[in-house]
């Protein structure tokens, strides 16, 4: 499939957890209970639950080898402006969480 550039691809319904769970059950051969555990320990972002959340927490990278990179990042403070009356307004620093996709996952959903 070739697109225009700047052209936006069509994308079909997204995948939610409950679909990820059975299609993860599937493919592993457990059960869909099981399946969502599994889910749940590596994503889950309640405090001290979820592995990635838990090391994103401790200040450490989570690099899975194909497919990606998740880390902090420290956006800085700074003045905005809110849109409704056009007054200034002070922005705090803070940190956010950061995905960055591996050659190998960029090269399997490039069009």
């Amino acid at each position: 499939m070739t697109l225009e550039p700047g052209a936006k691809l069509q994308k079909e319904a997204q995948v939610n957890k409950k679909e990820m769970a059975e299609k993860l059950a599937k493919k592993a051969d457990i059960s869909q209970a099981k399946a969502a555990e599994v889910l749940d320990i590596i994503f889950s972002t309640k405090p001290g639950e979820g592995i990635i959340a838990v090391e994103l927490d401790a200040g450490r990278d989570v690099a899975i080898a194909g497919f990606g990179k998740f880390d902090t990042r420290r956006s800085k403070a700074r003045t905005g402006r809110n849109p409704q009356t056009g007054a200034e307004i002070q922005i705090a620093a803070r940190t956010v969480a950061k995905f960055t996709p591996a050659k190998g996952l960029k090269d399997r959903v490039s069009v």
